[in-house]
């Protein structure tokens, strides 16, 4: 199912209707704890026009992401569109993942390294990345 990444922004705000305040603690919660959650937004085109695989990023996932999640993540398939920095709009097949996690500074290190991995890899100019406080349970 391919939804638009409009779509899914309004779908993550919803969902954090439940928590009672910007940075819960795990008491301010009515269900569940306190966690983060990060989205990040990758391209599936290179500056050439080649497309990346899906064997090129389900090996991604696997190396890059997994080792650094092995708790579970969620992937989203998209279409999305934005300016570039040459000034051209433009659209492409992308991917979003979402991690739920608990916060703390070498997740948030390690995320901007996948980050950082992803563009080297793919030829990238950027990941977009949404970090949110939320209230999880499981």
């Amino acid at each position: 199912m391919k939804i638009s990444v409009y779509s899914l922004l309004l779908i993550s705000g919803l969902l954090l209707a439940g928590c009672q305040s910007r940075q819960p603690d795990s008491a301010s919660c009515q269900v569940g704890s306190a966690m983060q959650q990060t989205q990040l937004w990758f391209g599936l085109s290179r500056p050439d026009g080649q497309s990346i695989s899906t064997q090129q990023w389900q090996h991604f996932v696997d190396q890059v992401i997994t080792p650094v999640f092995p708790q579970g993540l969620s992937i989203v398939e998209a279409k999305g569109q934005w300016l570039g920095n040459n000034g051209e709009r433009v659209s492409e097949n992308s991917r979003g993942l979402l991690l739920i996690y608990p916060a703390s500074k070498e997740k948030s290190q390690a995320i901007d390294l996948i980050r950082t991995r992803y563009r080297q890899l793919f030829a990238q100019e950027s990941v977009m990345r949404i970090d949110q406080p939320v209230c999880a349970a499981f």
